[in-house]
């Protein structure tokens, strides 16, 4: 009898010990995964930012802009894929920003360029977290266990995808077209397929609110590719040109302390540089002229900007350093481009 007792002890304690052992086991790996799905946020790494926080300020608001704004959300509101096309400086930046902000919806942001890979969208390995537990419950007995867990980090498209954000990918023609394969069945089976994941979690189903709106240059522009006809077919495509010069002296204004008159001097000069000169002259080259001439020979507190009468020598030569970086450099060119800028304000 005493024997019988002694071997259920020894059973019961056993179990114990295994009890034990498998209840840390199963912590552990509830700690490793809590550790590996917040990993993002704790390292300031989750692409999700809140609609105010990328609402551009200032933002125009002219009939002309609400208008166009009202297009791309209207698009977004019918689930369609938004691609602002139009000249630099042409405000399609700040215009995609608006129209994510106004969805309400978290806003993640890409900007493309050739080092943008597939994994750079959907994710990637980004080594094992490992963790090892060691039971010396009995006397000179120690048991080992190790875990291995492989993290996976989930980029921009994923997690937009995956939270019904809206996704704003600037400057989209500038990437590889190859990198853009995995937006296919995005858009058409609703479905974002990892690359290098493994399991049942290889695809993302596409949450309903998921919008995305991309922008690009003229297909003229360096550094620019032509995406596939499949996947541009599933887009809708706005073009943006420049706005009005109500709405220029407006956007110039929101930017610079000028008097009306002076604001008016340099968008009247910048359309008149637009149309006479062969690179591109856009809104944004107006700001900083307008910034420069506020600046130069106290030029903001002056009577000859309060009117708007600039000396043209500084008119010209703002203009010409705000231009000439799009010149090749060369001193001849840069005189060719002072002087052409002379004739036309």
């Amino acid at each position: 009898m005493a024997d019988d007792s002694a071997r259920k002890r020894k059973v019961r304690g056993r179990k114990i010990r295994d009890d034990r052992s498998s209840k840390e086991g199963r912590r552990a790996k509830k700690e490793l995964a809590r550790k590996a799905s917040n990993a993002g946020e704790r390292n300031g790494d989750s692409p999700l930012s809140d609609p105010g926080e990328v609402a551009p300020e200032p933002f125009v608001e002219t009939d002309a802009v609400q208008s166009l704004r009202g297009r791309i959300t209207g698009w977004l509101e019918a689930d369609q894929p938004v691609h602002l096309i139009g000249p630099t400086g042409c405000g399609k930046t700040a215009l995609a920003l608006s129209a994510a902000a106004e969805r309400g919806r978290p806003v993640v942001w890409i900007n493309g360029d050739e080092a943008v890979d597939t994994a750079a969208l959907v994710g990637d390995h980004a080594g094992g977290e490992r963790y090892k537990e060691d039971d010396r419950f009995v006397s000179g007995v120690s048991k080992q266990t190790e875990i291995v867990r492989e993290r996976w980090v989930d980029n921009p498209l994923s997690v937009a995808v995956r939270e019904g954000a809206t996704l704003v990918y600037n400057e989209f023609s500038r990437s590889d077209p190859a990198a853009h394969n995995v937006l296919l069945s995005v858009f058409e089976e609703g479905v974002l397929e990892r690359p290098g994941k493994r399991g049942d979690d290889r695809s993302i189903d596409v949450h309903p609110e998921f919008r995305a709106i991309f922008t690009s240059n003229d297909v003229e522009y360096a550094g620019v590719h032509e995406q596939q006809d499949a996947l541009l077919d599933r887009f809708v495509g706005v073009h943006v040109d420049y706005y009005d010069d109500e709405t220029e002296r407006e956007i110039v204004r929101s930017h610079v302390e000028l008097s009306d008159e002076g604001v008016e001097t340099v968008v009247d000069a910048t359309r008149a540089l637009r149309d006479d000169l062969d690179i591109v002259v856009g809104t944004r080259a107006a700001i900083t002229a307008a910034k420069g001439l506020a600046v130069f020979d106290g030029a903001g507190n002056s009577e000859a900007s309060e009117n708007g009468q600039f000396d043209d020598d500084l008119l010209a030569e703002v203009f010409t350093d705000v231009l000439s970086p799009k010149v090749t450099g060369d001193q001849t060119d840069v005189d060719d481009l002072r002087s052409r800028i002379r004739e036309a304000i």
